[in-house]
């Protein structure tokens, strides 16, 4: 069978007690850490409380080489690990999909993701539209995707969560500062006035840690703002209810 598991979103404590629970029966560990990243732990720690060795993959080997952890499911029991919840990234619904149309037993371990964790912040999930994702711009690479995205959400007074790039390769983070800077980029260029240095903004950084830093303010002051270490998250607001208001004035640092 291949178990798709999630580790949650900080440290090793995160896990779900199903994940130690099948761990131990499994003949097989498997992880990927280029989606997301627990940020509070190491590998050896989580190897250390899940009893096994676990065999980190590329990117290649989960997106293009994907079939062969589902062929060696067939007759193997096989977990395959991710950070947060495993069903949030398209690459493991792949999995997923493959593994039944190759009649593996699949099991799914779900557990916690920052589309919940977002609710630390005080605003209401149900008010969030389409999530987006800010990349490190490249040459002849500067995807406007997010501009549009928080435009569209604006425009139905919905809030928008940005997912800030990670190039875990090169163990390499975006920060809320630049990608904050590559929204007021995105603005010089499109010019369609969506965002502004007055656009009041959330950063969320550190989820599921249990000192999480939730920072609103004005682009403008917080753009050199040290929210300290990643992983750092960056929500657009739209209309607030009174009571998410209220939130963000016990629950966040207004700057």
């Amino acid at each position: 069978m291949l178990i798709l598991a999630g580790l949650g979103l900080y440290d090793e404590y995160d896990m779900p007690l199903k994940v130690l629970k099948f761990a131990k029966k499994v003949d097989k560990i498997y992880a990927e850490f280029y989606t997301s990243l627990l940020t509070g732990t190491t590998i050896e720690k989580i190897e250390n409380i899940l009893g096994k060795k676990i065999e980190v993959l590329d990117r290649k080997k989960v997106e293009y080489e994907g079939y062969k952890i589902v062929e060696e499911a067939k007759d193997k029991d096989i977990m395959f690990l991710t950070a947060g919840d495993p069903m949030v990234a398209t690459t493991h619904v792949d999995l997923a999909i493959e593994a039944k149309k190759r009649g593996v037993k699949l099991i799914i371990i779900n557990s916690s993701s920052i589309y919940s964790a977002v609710g630390i912040t005080g605003l209401q999930l149900y008010k969030f539209g389409k999530t987006t994702s800010i990349v490190f711009p490249e040459e002849n690479y500067f995807p406007k995707t997010p501009y549009y995205v928080i435009k569209e959400n604006l425009e139905r007074e919905l809030h928008t969560l940005c997912l800030l790039d990670i190039k875990a390769e090169e163990n390499r983070f975006m920060t809320a500062n630049e990608g904050l800077k590559i929204l007021l980029e995105l603005e010089n260029k499109i010019r369609e006035n969506v965002i502004s240095e007055d656009k009041k903004v959330v950063v969320l950084a550190r989820a599921g840690s249990l000192e999480p830093k939730i920072v609103y303010g004005k682009i403008k002051d917080l753009i050199n703002y040290d929210f300290g270490k990643p992983l750092h998250c960056i929500i657009i607001p739209g209309k607030l209810h009174f009571m998410e208001e209220e939130a963000l004035k016990y629950l966040a640092l207004s700057i």
